[in-house]
């Protein structure tokens, strides 16, 4: 009689309504992305891309002193990673970081880095630009365009910063997460995301994969993202998809080549003299193999 009842109690129990099971999420499947059903890019096409690009351009040496930082982070935190014996360059503040790359916005990147130098000129310390009046300022950066909405934008990100830590610094969000340093960054009036993927992988080393125009376009040539795709969409989609190993270098040569070819993407590029260097060879371009 016990083992009748112990089948009859386990025929109940097998009987019984099963919640239904979880799937784990993955990371291309995160409601983070958009397009979580375009399967691309694969790693394999990321990893094509990214070697075609440094035979073509080798690595961009303006990028070099951020890629042997990311190196020397790898390095200290016992990954086997071989690191140049050259000395690099100090480590620029989070803070400055932001700075230069708020000023590069709708310029190029010579008058952004023209603004940059005039700006820390004339006023040494943040304190200092906080305090000055705003035509000083405006006529600081003005040889980087958009001036007054520049230094409204500067001016307000350093008063809210003060209010909020208490001091001009911004090295505390090298001890946050990566949503936590969007978070606190986002809560600056005209910093949007590109600016903060910028300082997420330029100043804090973190795996991010900042789009600009450049990286857009060609995104959108290679098909990576869906015909109709917006900037802001590619990029949360193209963060899930490309892998963290790969997106500094990948990044990094795909702005590269997007300023120097204009064979693969329709807007933007070159202009003068670089047009006519890429025009004297047709099949210079080796991402035109991968547009559909």
């Amino acid at each position: 009689m016990p083992k009748s009842r112990k089948r009859k109690q386990q025929v109940e129990v097998d009987h019984h309504p099963k919640p239904p099971t979880k799937t784990p999420k993955t990371t291309k499947e995160t409601p983070k992305d958009p397009y979580p059903n375009h399967a691309r890019p694969t790693r394999e096409e990321c990893v094509s891309v990214r070697d075609d690009l440094l035979a073509l351009h080798g690595f961009p040496q303006e990028f070099a002193k951020y890629r042997e930082q990311r190196l020397s982070s790898q390095t200290s935190n016992g990954c086997d990673v071989a690191v140049s014996s050259e000395p690099s360059d100090e480590k620029e503040s989070v803070l400055d970081g932001l700075v230069r790359t708020l000023l590069s916005q709708n310029t190029t990147e010579a008058n952004s880095q023209k603004a940059f130098a005039s700006l820390k000129s004339a006023f040494p310390t943040w304190e200092e630009v906080l305090a000055a009046d705003s035509q000083s300022l405006e006529s600081a950066i003005r040889c980087g365009g958009l001036a007054k909405t520049k230094a409204s934008c500067i001016k307000n990100m350093l008063s809210c910063l003060l209010e909020k830590k208490e001091k001009l610094c911004l090295e505390y969000l090298r001890d946050l997460s990566v949503d936590e340093i969007k978070a606190e960054l986002s809560h600056f009036k005209g910093i949007g995301p590109k600016t903060v993927a910028c300082v997420l992988m330029f100043q804090l080393q973190q795996d991010d994969f900042p789009v600009d125009t450049h990286v857009f376009e060609i995104a959108k040539a290679m098909a990576w993202v869906p015909v109709g795709a917006d900037r802001n969409k590619t990029y949360l989609h193209l963060n899930q998809w490309i892998p963290d190993e790969l997106k500094f270098d990948l990044n990094c040569l795909l702005y590269t080549h997007g300023k120097l070819c204009r064979k693969c993407i329709k807007k933007g590029g070159s202009t003068g003299k670089q047009q006519e260097k890429e025009s004297e060879d047709n099949n210079s371009c080796p991402l035109l193999r991968y547009c559909k």
